[in-house]
């Protein structure tokens, strides 16, 4: 073979060495970036029940203001053959209010503590972010200032910005 056959020769393809480099490309962007798709995955999931939780403050304290807070902070249906007749919780299921979503498991009410009710929301144990299995959401009323707070056990790279306190 002479120089003009080499020289006419064009390349016809990758090296193999071109080929891993790629692949570790790949490999080091798909490291970086399967965290912050799985926060961001977590964080979706949270939506959930904030939303769920937001829901119910009205309905809480609407109920709250007429037949007291033991009333508004529970699951109780209405009783209208007691004297007064009795309001249905704000949580109560004819209340067309859901209390379960596709991540949320379920959603309390606890009126023991005077004066406050306390919306829990726990996600399920299975079919969410591993950040957020059997881990609450928790918001608070108080009646004497009409004021939510909310407290979360979830990882701070999780828990919604507005739910600033650790459970």
């Amino acid at each position: 073979m002479n120089r003009r056959t080499f020289a006419r020769r064009a390349q016809a393809g990758f090296t193999l060495i071109e080929l891993m480099i790629v692949v570790a490309i790949i490999g080091i962007l798909a490291a970086i970036a399967l965290p912050q798709y799985q926060n961001y995955t977590a964080r979706a999931q949270t939506t959930e029940a904030m939303n769920l939780l937001a829901g119910l403050k009205t309905p809480v304290m609407d109920i709250s203001g007429s037949d007291g807070l033991k009333t508004a902070c529970s699951t109780d249906a209405a009783d209208t053959t007691t004297t007064p007749p009795k309001a249905a919780g704000a949580l109560n299921e004819a209340n067309n209010f859901t209390l379960k979503g596709k991540y949320v498991d379920s959603i309390a009410a606890d009126a023991a503590t005077a004066g406050q009710c306390k919306l829990t929301a726990t996600f399920k144990a299975t079919g969410v972010n591993d950040k957020l299995a059997s881990k609450t959401i928790i918001f608070t009323y108080k009646a004497d200032d009409a004021s939510w707070t909310c407290t979360s056990s979830l990882d701070l790279s999780v828990r919604p910005k507005t739910c600033g306190e650790a459970a």
